[in-house]
């Protein structure tokens, strides 16, 4: 799958506190794999995230080899919005 940087950092973001963890437990990896998936680059212990960059706009374009991640983290935030939608 293909993505800009711009739209990775944007879901991030989006994400309820308390997800990167959310996302590594269930999945089964560091919490700092899931942050780097994201656009952090600090990698203690070299492990692959699935991504590579291109240059381009937007931060560039990213091509993501497993998209686990970005699927649980699109979950949580549909989930979220849901529960505010109901609570409102």
């Amino acid at each position: 799958m293909n993505i800009t940087f711009e739209q990775l950092r944007q879901i991030k973001h989006q994400l309820p506190s308390g997800s990167v963890r959310k996302i590594a437990h269930e999945l089964h990896i560091d919490e700092q794999t899931v942050r780097n998936y994201f656009g952090a680059n600090k990698y203690e212990r070299k492990e692959f995230i699935g991504r590579h960059i291109e240059s381009g706009p937007d931060g560039g374009i990213v091509h993501l080899e497993d998209t686990r991640i970005l699927d649980m983290a699109n979950k949580i935030i549909r989930d979220s919005q849901l529960s505010q939608l109901i609570k409102n």
